[in-house]
């Protein structure tokens, strides 16, 4: 490095290996007046002498264009690898309450206004297609209902047997020290038929079913199948989401029937052989208990939740954005959605007709 007539001359490599000396020297001329940097006799650069260059354009506070003095290959490699022509990053406005609270009613509203259009597609579509099968494909009925039913039946009884068997023996523990061990069927056949048997099929649905819904409706989405599907005259809902509505609507009762028994079943087990309770006493106690509105009400709440769980996924299935990644995440809140929405109808359904509110 050398300095000469308000002119800075470097010569020879500016590479990673002579920066750091090369910029101890700089500081020697930093207060000279210097008006140009002559770089036609460097022979060897690389991205650490281009950052140099321009860290030393920065100090001086000189322009590129006027300043340097540059040989065809530093001129080549200044032009791919300087940072002095880059805009400067501009943070970005902060987003005042009031404006995050606008942006968020108007995304809810436009969402109402989506769900309440799905939702009434799905009911008209699945309505007329009880009577007219076009647009679905041959067997797509059948198809999902081995899948949400009979592939669902297992994981259903098995959990349903251990709720019964927890519930029952949790019970069991305090109905004993006060001898009322045959409430023990009561509290069976009450909580089972109207409360555990439903919400416990309806979660696992929702966990199973509704993530498959949203993530097949979001994969054909992102691969355009639906816009084909559109191009063909062939309404995405009836040849997608009908055949699910209906197959759910046959299978939700038989599910929820055999959660409820499978679940009594468990605390039939429990009653026998820690409370002392023979199988007919047990039998006899729950057919007392229950009455026509305990079942009503069961099963009619089911079909609602089921519903619901097909409207979930498909509505976050045809509103996903992205690719691969955007599938996941509507998978995920379609499940969650599904999940909150069945909690929090059971309990205003439990509030309604029981506690008349």
């Amino acid at each position: 490095m050398e300095y000469r007539a308000q002119s800075l001359f470097l010569d020879g490599e500016l590479t990673k290996h002579t920066v750091p000396a090369l910029n101890i020297e700089f500081y020697k001329y930093i207060d000279n007046a210097i008006t140009t940097i002559d770089l036609q006799e460097i022979s060897k650069i690389d991205s650490a002498g281009i950052a140099f260059i321009d860290e030393i354009l920065s100090q001086l506070e000189l322009h590129p264009a006027d300043s340097l003095s540059m040989n065809e290959m530093v001129r080549i490699a200044y032009a791919t690898f300087t940072s002095a022509e880059l805009s400067p990053i501009i943070a970005e406005k902060k987003i005042d309450i009031f404006t995050q609270l606008g942006s968020g009613f108007i995304t809810f509203l436009k969402s109402v206004k989506d769900g309440t259009y799905l939702i009434a597609d799905i009911s008209y579509w699945s309505f007329v297609g009880i009577f007219n099968k076009k647009g679905q494909r041959k067997g797509s009925v059948i198809q999902q209902a081995l899948f949400i039913g009979v592939d669902a039946l297992g994981i259903i009884a098995l959990l349903s047997m251990i709720l019964g068997l927890i519930l029952a023996l949790q019970s069991a523990a305090q109905l004993r020290q006060f001898g009322a061990n045959i409430f023990v069927a009561d509290l069976m056949a009450v909580s089972m038929v109207t409360e555990m048997g439903p919400i416990l099929t309806e979660i696992i649905l929702a966990g199973r079913s509704g993530s498959s819904i949203a993530s097949e409706i979001a994969t054909m989405q992102v691969t355009e199948e639906i816009d084909a599907l559109k191009m063909m005259a062939i309404n995405p809902i009836r040849y997608i989401v009908v055949p699910k509505f209906h197959a759910i609507t046959i299978c939700i009762p038989l599910l929820v029937t055999a959660s409820t028994l499978i679940g009594i079943f468990g605390g039939l087990i429990i009653a026998v052989t820690y409370l002392d309770l023979s199988a007919t006493v047990f039998i006899n106690r729950v057919f007392e208990i229950l009455t026509l509105k305990d079942a009503v009400i069961g099963l009619g709440k089911s079909y609602f939740f089921a519903w619901v769980i097909v409207i979930i996924g498909s509505y976050y299935g045809f509103n996903v954005k992205g690719g691969a990644e955007g599938v996941g995440k509507v998978t995920t809140q379609a499940v969650v959605a599904s999940i909150f929405w069945v909690i929090i109808l059971d309990a205003l359904n439990s509030l309604i007709f029981y506690f008349k509110i």
